[in-house]
């Protein structure tokens, strides 16, 4: 039997009154979260599906989402949810959930009253590679051994990523070790080539870095003369973000995410920080809940971003891009052509520039992740060139 889950939230303090006008019509959307069952603990896995269900749902209906809904015993509770939107989800109804093994899903079907203003560029994938995080504080990890922490954690953000329904989209994870300070600090001289690299070799248009930059241990938790207790500690994890344009290479997106959990184990115990015991301790949880976190908050940085390509080859007239069905790319879809300039500023400083040709191209074979473009009425291409970037065009409802 469908239940109908409590009441959820109006969208901002600001919402606009024309939403419940008789022109307004309330539009209905189907998504299915997703939850991993830890510990047994079917309550906090349900919750956690429908959470993920819920993001979905305000996302594909154009709202963004900057932090998270409370939930309680899997039913939603007080309006903790900040949406930037014009929108209000009316009503949602549970139309099916199933477990299999250690994996519980959740199907909402959800009334939601559509944001006025549209986002064009949302109707198409963004693929953002996933890049291995650096651990700044070596020595934070001695308690535990846990020196491959940032390649763990940054597996574990590749696999959350990708089993999102969202239009943000992660490549294969990029297994190297960077250096990312640079990216960081507030000089922004930061290296294009690195981008660029990482860009290229991953077939991305985004180039998503991060750094841990605290896992250090605070004081023990239980009293020393309690020794038939084991050891406890509170723990911190602090992981910097940002997003990057591969193409242009600015910084579109950036967050620094902080918590604190119990670290459960010996002192002098050695940890694999890619085992189940890992991450179904309650700091493993706690790294596993901000991934989760820093996937709803990507998935609506992303959400209005444009899509944008690369040329790969030419011959004559036809053209090879890097955008194909997996990007949303259909037969018969018009492309700007874009050069890459730089300005410089007062100070010496480069900042990107594209600029847009009159040269148009249309698609005439579409593959998985690259599609086949020639000229508009067969007209020349003057002074095109391989990695010239290619723009979606016509993107107007």
């Amino acid at each position: 039997m469908k239940r109908i889950l409590s009441m959820v939230v109006i969208a901002s303090s600001w919402l606009s009154i024309s939403l419940f006008s008789s022109h307004t019509v309330a539009q209905w959307y189907e998504s299915t979260g997703h939850a991993s069952i830890k510990n047994d603990d079917i309550s906090a896995a349900k919750s956690a599906a429908i959470k993920d269900a819920i993001t979905q749902a305000l996302v594909f209906s154009g709202a963004r989402v900057s932090s998270m809904q409370t939930l309680v015993d899997g039913v939603l509770t007080q309006d903790q949810l900040k949406i930037n939107s014009h929108g209000e989800i009316q009503k949602i109804e549970m139309i099916s959930e199933d477990r299999k093994a250690d994996q519980f899903a959740i199907t909402l079907r959800l009334d939601i009253f559509p944001q006025q203003e549209h986002c064009p560029a949302n109707q198409f994938t963004k693929f953002v590679a996933i890049t291995q995080t650096q651990l700044n504080n070596r020595e934070q990890a001695k308690m535990g051994q846990i020196f491959d922490i940032n390649k763990a954690t940054s597996e574990a953000l590749y696999k959350t990523l990708n089993q999102s329904a969202m239009n943000a989209k992660p490549t294969a994870y990029f297994n190297f070790p960077i250096r990312v300070g640079e990216f960081f600090n507030q000089q922004y001289d930061y290296s294009n080539a690195l981008l660029e690299e990482i860009s290229s070799r991953s077939n991305s248009q985004y180039v998503l870095l991060s750094q841990i930059v605290d896992i250090s241990n605070g004081d023990k938790l239980n009293n020393s003369y309690a020794f038939w207790q084991d050891e406890t500690y509170q723990r911190s994890y602090k992981i910097d973000f940002a997003l990057f344009d591969g193409t242009t290479y600015e910084r579109m997106w950036q967050k620094s995410y902080r918590s604190q959990a119990i670290w459960p184990f010996e002192k002098t115990a050695i940890i694999d920080v890619f085992s189940d015991k890992f991450w179904n301790s309650d700091y493993g949880q706690n790294i596993a809940d901000i991934n989760q976190t820093v996937s709803y908050d990507l998935q609506a940085a992303m959400a209005c971003l444009e899509t944008q390509g690369k040329i790969l080859h030419i011959e004559n007239n036809k053209l090879i891009i890097n955008l194909g069905k997996a990007h949303g790319i259909e037969k018969g879809q018009r492309l700007n052509i874009a050069h890459h300039n730089y300005l410089t500023d007062a100070a010496g400083n480069k900042m990107p520039h594209l600029i847009t040709t009159l040269n148009q191209i249309q698609v005439e074979q579409v593959y998985q992740q690259s599609a086949v473009a020639v000229s508009i009425d067969q007209q020349p291409l003057p002074n095109i060139q391989i990695n010239d970037v290619v723009e979606l065009t016509n993107l107007e409802p």
